[in-house]
């Protein structure tokens, strides 16, 4: 897969966890492409779930959308057993699902600033 199709794929996942987040009443979900400044990743994806149970759910939803619908799983899970914080790693696109105090602690906003992106149904803002 050439660079131009491997960012058109991470864009992808990134829309599609997105708004899977979104549609599972995900608060305040945003997508950061991060690429530019790491090669963690090409976007960090953020939600915040009410409770640690909604916080599994929501991580749940998420891994079986991308599975049906893009046939891919995650390469690791971490914090999948009831903790406040799920992480999704999809190589190109990794997934933070907080309760809203592991959120406010480790504010990874404040660290990648300035590279919002909004998508609004599946399409970029």
């Amino acid at each position: 897969m050439n660079e131009k199709n491997q960012i058109q794929r991470a864009k992808e996942i990134a829309m599609l966890a997105a708004t899977t987040l979104d549609n599972k009443k995900g608060m305040d979900v945003t997508t950061l492409e991060v690429g530019e400044q790491t090669i963690l990743a090409d976007y960090f994806v953020l939600a915040t779930g009410t409770s640690n149970t909604h916080v599994r759910a929501l991580a749940d939803e998420v891994e079986f959308k991308l599975r049906e619908e893009l046939n891919i799983e995650p390469s690791h899970i971490e914090g999948a057993s009831g903790n406040a914080w799920t992480l999704l790693d999809y190589g190109c696109v990794v997934i933070h699902v907080f309760t809203s105090q592991a959120r406010d602690f480790y504010k990874l906003e404040r660290l990648w600033s300035g590279n919002e992106i909004k998508f609004e149904g599946g399409v970029e803002e």
